[in-house]
């Protein structure tokens, strides 16, 4: 199951609200709310995902 970039909540890739392309990379995103917070700050978001990849 996919996590929306912003809020990590669970996602099904084919119910999520968008799928934002940045720098090459495709992120799901599950609300408007949520778009326009990743919208605002890529990086923070990818940075924080990144992370939470490498931890697992």
């Amino acid at each position: 199951m996919n996590r929306c970039i912003t809020c990590r909540m669970r996602v099904n890739a084919n119910r999520a609200h968008i799928t934002i392309s940045y720098k090459g990379e495709r992120y799901l995103v599950c609300c408007p709310l949520c778009q326009a917070e990743f919208e605002r700050h890529p990086e923070k978001y990818i940075q924080l995902s990144e992370v939470k990849k490498t931890r697992h």
